[in-house]
């Protein structure tokens, strides 16, 4: 059974975030070891569910494993070779690295979220043509703006305990 089949999905690279993590969580209190009889078994079954579950949420890994049931998800790891890409993709980082405030991060994350659409729209269309080159090629430049929306994401979250910290807070 694929991971699309096991949350009741369509096998695509749209679905619907809300009903994956509804299935996630019943699939979960249906197969918890603490409640099964096999607890071994209900573990790997467990185990199986988190690893599917994380594999649909994001969308770079979502495109991934559309290509791995297709049996074209080789040479992911290899780097990518598109130079304007690698320019622009150098410039956000160093945004990243030069933000001071909450306000630019915000700014940045807009950027990278259009960057992640336009290519979830390239995608879509380099795997209907079976244009799997291409397709491989997009499931690298999402990993990366994946990767640079946690560091946003990441450097959000510091930003913000910094400014909730107060020395003068009592304890």
């Amino acid at each position: 059974m694929n991971h699309f089949e096991l949350f009741n999905l369509p096998v695509a690279l749209d679905i619907d975030l809300a009903n994956l993590k509804t299935h996630f969580l019943n699939l979960q209190q249906q197969y918890h070891p603490d409640k099964a009889e096999d607890k071994d078994q209900a573990l790997i079954k467990s185990s199986e569910i988190n690893q599917a579950f994380k594999t649909l949420s994001n969308v770079d890994s979502r495109a991934a494993y559309l290509l791995a049931l297709k049996k074209q998800d080789h040479h992911l790891d290899q780097s990518i070779s598109d130079f304007e890409f690698l320019q622009s993709a150098l410039e956000i980082r160093e945004q990243l690295d030069e933000a001071t405030d909450t306000e630019q991060l915000q700014s940045l994350k807009n950027e990278v979220n259009q960057w992640i659409e336009g290519l979830v729209r390239e995608f879509k269309i380099d795997y209907v043509d079976e244009d799997w080159a291409e397709a491989r090629d997009t499931v690298r430049k999402l990993r990366f703006f994946q990767k640079v929306m946690n560091d946003i994401n990441k450097a959000e979250d510091h930003m913000l305990d910094d400014e909730d910290f107060d020395l003068d807070d009592d304890y």
